[in-house]
């Protein structure tokens, strides 16, 4: 079906690069009017959306934003960053940036989107979390699986809070996903390991039960339902789509 989000205003963060751009660019393709986010506005060169830069660490900038754009239909919420190691690796200052981007920046945008959301008589918010997360432990993810935990309960509170106000909020969990990301974590965990690249990779690929790395664009495409009036009985769920990852 094409235009399945005609007529409807989206907001993302991090539509750069992997999952955030690959939904900026569907949303926009099924009729919405994306306003597309990231830090780094240059890396929203070419997406058909109304581009701006925004660092979702900012509350006066995500405020700011929000009061210059007032209601819309859509929020979707991908900005993160994945923290290797256990307990012992993790400091206060890892700890407290971890939490600030990947879990406080969606409490950021919601909090301050969200009146006019009501105002207008509802809308989706969908929040990308992780199999690492209360789903799953992996190790050497520890602040990160708590951060995605996190980011589960905070899905299912707003969902709760909002649910007769016409507001869904949903949470995507991912499994390993292809993306310019990954290939950086690749990269680093090689030179850290001492071995190459290849080999990192493969491991990736091998923990996986379906036998291979998911797809950006397969993650924007349940992004696509759960923001389109198709999944309008569907609030305050985890979807997962993990390659079996959680089997």
């Amino acid at each position: 079906m094409a235009g399945r989000l005609k007529g409807k205003i989206a907001f993302l963060t991090a539509a750069g690069a992997g999952i955030g751009r690959e939904t900026a660019e569907l949303f926009a393709a099924e009729g919405a009017k994306v306003i597309a986010t990231d830090l780094d506005k240059s890396k929203l060169a070419g997406l058909h959306a109304d581009c701006r830069a925004l660092d979702v660490r900012s509350t006066e900038a995500v405020n700011a934003m929000a009061k210059d754009i007032g209601a819309m239909d859509i929020l979707f919420n991908c900005a993160g960053y994945v923290h290797h190691g256990t307990v012992l690796d993790c400091s206060d200052q890892d700890w407290d940036f971890s939490f600030d981007l990947n879990v406080k920046s969606m409490h950021r945008t919601i909090k301050a989107f969200l009146p006019a959301m009501l105002e207008k008589g509802g809308g989706s918010i969908v929040n990308i979390s992780s199999g690492v997360s209360s789903i799953r432990g992996v190790p050497n993810r520890y602040v990160y699986g708590a951060t995605k935990a996190a980011v589960i309960g905070l899905t299912k509170a707003v969902a709760a809070d909002f649910i007769r106000r016409g507001i869904r909020c949903n949470a995507i969990c991912p499994g390993t996903i292809q993306s310019p990301s990954l290939d950086d974590r690749i990269a680093a965990l090689a030179k850290s390991s001492g071995e190459s690249q290849d080999t990192v990779r493969k491991a990736f690929i091998e923990r996986q039960p379906i036998g291979r790395l998911g797809t950006a664009r397969e993650m924007a495409n349940l992004a696509l339902y759960l923001a389109s009036d198709e999944s309008s009985y569907t609030t305050g769920q985890i979807h997962i789509a993990d390659g079996g990852f959680a089997l």
